[in-house]
């Protein structure tokens, strides 16, 4: 795919301390791709860096836009509104600030506003919305100009479930047209919306690639557990092919199986069961997690 960014042997230093270390990866256009990392891992000097926002000390950034400052859009953190400002004067102030037309502006803020759930709010002040209005408002402010590439960090922060859903739903449907970059601490959030993921600790790259690329480079299998009427470690594991089963626990009746391929493995452990005629208790299948994969990683230790 077509790389919309670059990344080139970003370095960064403050002081005594390497923010970001060397270095480098690919953001393709079209995808949702994840930026992760524990607190301190880098990440936001790095977005700083994607967005022109801070110069590296080394390396450099190649962002195939035709104008860089109207083809990026940015929604940090931190929630950043004019408290005095109504919802429908923000988004018009912020078109405006791209050179905008006002027929544009009108158009891009009345779908901003329906998508987002903030059309009943349109004419309220911003410091009289609620915490996650306030956080919808600040994802329109970061679209109105329908950037190539936008940054979203912790887009999510502060929302109820209805619209974790509701913005998690439209980043989706814009992916095609605005490459997103998204950072966050939701490591399921960010399992269900992102493409390809990258996760950086202590300033390095530790590892890009999609979900089930992560999961091999990691090590981690999923589980198979099954509950069974018989001594399994006798009846069961004999039939079981051993390039598909790479490893088998055995507590009473419940045996669990790590397979790097669940489905063949599944049909092999249920042929197996017929074979033997056994009664099948219980079965359940724990896929690996991206959580999984990111504790593995970088560690169990609480980063300040």
């Amino acid at each position: 795919m077509e790389p919309i960014l670059k990344a080139v042997s970003l370095l960064k230093r403050y002081g005594d301390v390497t923010a970001v270390n060397n270095i480098s990866f690919e953001i393709h256009r079209g995808e949702i791709f994840g930026f992760l990392g524990p607190n301190g891992a880098g990440k936001t000097t790095t977005i700083k860096m994607m967005s022109g926002l801070l110069k590296p000390d080394n390396g450099k950034i190649i962002i195939n836009c035709e104008n860089h400052g109207k083809s990026i859009g940015i929604c940090p953190q931190h929630i950043v509104i004019w408290e005095n400002l109504t919802c429908l004067e923000q988004i018009r102030f912020m078109g405006k600030m791209y050179n905008m037309k006002p027929a544009s502006i009108k158009v891009k803020g009345e779908e901003l506003l329906e998508v987002l759930g903030l059309t009943g709010a349109r004419n309220r002040l911003a410091k009289k919305l609620s915490g996650g209005m306030q956080r919808r408002l600040n994802i329109a402010l970061a679209l109105i100009h329908s950037p190539e590439i936008v940054f979203l960090d912790e887009p999510q922060a502060g929302l109820d479930p209805q619209s974790r859903v509701m913005v998690r739903d439209y980043i989706r449907s814009i992916k095609e047209k605005t490459t997103v970059v998204l950072t966050t601490h939701d490591m399921e959030e960010a399992e269900k919306l992102s493409d390809r993921i990258c996760i950086i600790d202590k300033g390095k790259l530790l590892v890009t690639g999609t979900r089930d690329e992560l999961k091999r480079m990691s090590g981690y299998e999923d589980v198979i557990e099954i509950e069974v009427l018989c001594d399994v470690s006798r009846e069961l594991a004999p039939f079981l092919r051993p390039e598909l089963i790479s490893d088998m626990s055995v507590s009473g009746n419940i045996v669990s199986f790590r397979v790097r391929d669940p489905q063949p493995a599944l049909m092999e452990i249920l042929a197996a069961v017929r074979k033997q005629d056994l009664k099948i208790i219980s079965l359940q299948l724990r896929k690996t997690s991206l959580e999984d994969i990111f504790i593995n990683m970088t560690g169990r230790s609480i980063r300040e």
